[in-house]
């Protein structure tokens, strides 16, 4: 499967890379902002292209075509205002999920937030954010694609543990979850079929990530 990873050079973004690469069955491609990006990849014999999520949907549809599926896990990142954050979050989205829908993209994952689906558990202090994931996500579910929406918990950089935690209809605790792990989810969903037109909150636990998504 030939899958374009929106965000590449992001911390998700790069575990989800590297794991997609191992693997036979797959072609990874990392979108990237600029030039400077590429050695990283390239010095792990990863394929890149150049493209912004300010760009429009005509030139998106362009860097998308020919491929199978997209893993989104780009995000304005914590530095930027809550302006950058609509329009990368929420507009990038927008447009990103148009483009692959108008160039024949099969498959959608998204990185969302965790219970952005639900305003009573946002989070007021950064309310921006989970109004551009919760809107981007609608986006995504309103389209023709065959989508899964992973939503997170507290991110955190230790090692994964294989080790997850699924709440799709049911509210679980808040927790963590490592990055590496939500990489491995997100990798391992594109061969899951039961994780299509689907959406879950994520943390660790204690079931294997397989059973776990095959449960949806």
């Amino acid at each position: 499967m030939k899958t374009l990873v929106v965000g590449a050079n992001g911390q998700i973004g790069r575990h989800v890379t590297q794991l997609l690469q191992e693997e036979d069955e797959h072609e990874v491609v990392a979108m990237i902002r600029n030039e400077e990006q590429k050695d990283y990849f390239e010095s792990k014999g990863i394929q890149t292209t150049v493209a912004d999520l300010l760009d429009s949907v005509e030139s998106l549809k362009q860097t998308v075509e020919g491929f199978d599926a997209v893993i989104f896990t780009a995000g304005s990142g914590p530095k930027t205002g809550a302006d950058m954050t609509l329009r990368i979050d929420l507009d990038g989205a927008a447009k990103m999920i148009k483009a692959a829908e108008v160039a024949g993209v099969g498959r959608f994952l998204m990185v969302s937030a965790f219970q952005a689906n639900n305003r009573g558990n946002w989070n007021e202090e950064i309310v921006y954010y989970y109004v551009a994931k919760h809107f981007a996500d609608k986006e995504l579910k309103r389209s023709k694609l065959a989508y899964t929406i992973v939503r997170p918990g507290g991110l955190v950089n230790d090692p994964g543990t294989e080790k997850i935690k699924i709440g799709s209809k049911d509210l679980i605790e808040r927790g963590t979850i490592p990055r590496e792990d939500v990489a491995r989810v997100l990798v391992s969903c594109l061969d899951t079929e039961s994780t299509e037109y689907k959406s879950f909150d994520l943390i660790s636990g204690d079931q294997e990530v397989e059973a776990a998504l095959n449960d949806l």
